[in-house]
């Protein structure tokens, strides 16, 4: 600390934190629209904030450290109240037990992110990222606000997903973390094309798409685990018998 902190990343993640907050006072003040737009700004700040310190030689711990705190705020505390406030509020302590039990496994999800960072795990997230989970919850409740007329069904959705969440966060299950896709890199002409086109598709219905790219993504975990324990079953009742084997069933 006596050499100073990095300005730019650092930067980023209060803008991050800034977001969560006002995420937070949108839900004491009912503005649902709102909170759940600000969870998803804080999201775009928590997806840079790391890119321009990497890029920039700008990683610290203190920098990593800052961001677990801003993302326990942003994407643990602020969808927990607005999950609350929004659907879960008619259930009582049902509901806010609900809403603290996916904080506490935010906070977990963060402890174990900063101590498999530190090993130098890359390629995969271990349970789903906090910050997926924050969005599922907002692009829900924005897309009941922009699809779907509000009533008890939204309260038994939220309900669900809030667990399912928590525990697909603090699971062993593994999620593809796109560290590795090397977009500062050369790429084909393809893929470029590919990025504009879905740039254009997304500012087209912002809200359907996102929800239907994260739903992807949160469903990916679960059937990817089941898909390689099925391909592992099949490989393993293809190994041939050992002689040993044979002889003793001989």
């Amino acid at each position: 600390m006596r050499k100073g902190i990095y300005i730019l990343p650092n930067l980023l993640t209060t803008g991050n934190l800034l977001c969560g907050f006002w995420a937070i006072i949108s839900v004491f003040q009912e503005q649902y629209y709102y909170a759940a737009v600000a969870i998803l700004l804080a999201s775009v700040f928590d997806a840079f904030d790391g890119k321009v310190a990497k890029l920039s030689g700008a990683t610290s711990k203190f920098g990593m450290q800052y961001d677990s705190l801003a993302d326990l705020v942003s994407f643990g505390i602020a969808p927990a109240l607005l999950a609350f406030s929004w659907a879960l509020r008619p259930y009582g302590k049902f509901g806010w037990l609900a809403a603290f039990t996916f904080v506490a496994c935010g906070a977990i999800r963060l402890a174990r992110y900063n101590v498999m960072a530190s090993a130098g795990e890359t390629k995969y997230f271990k349970g789903c990222p906090i910050p997926v989970a924050a969005a599922m919850i907002a692009l829900t409740i924005l897309l009941y606000l922009r699809l779907v007329e509000t009533g008890w069904i939204k309260d038994v959705v939220i309900l669900v997903m809030i667990y399912v969440l928590a525990f697909l966060m603090v699971s062993n299950i593994r999620y593809y973390s796109f560290k590795e896709l090397g977009l500062a890199k050369r790429k084909p002409l393809s893929s470029f094309v590919f990025v504009v086109l879905s740039l254009i598709v997304i500012v087209m219905e912002p809200v359907v798409v996102l929800s239907a790219f994260i739903l992807f993504y949160v469903c990916s975990g679960p059937v990817g685990m089941i898909w390689t324990w099925r391909k592992k079953k099949m490989l393993r009742k293809m190994e041939p018998i050992p002689d040993e084997d044979l002889v003793i069933r001989g």
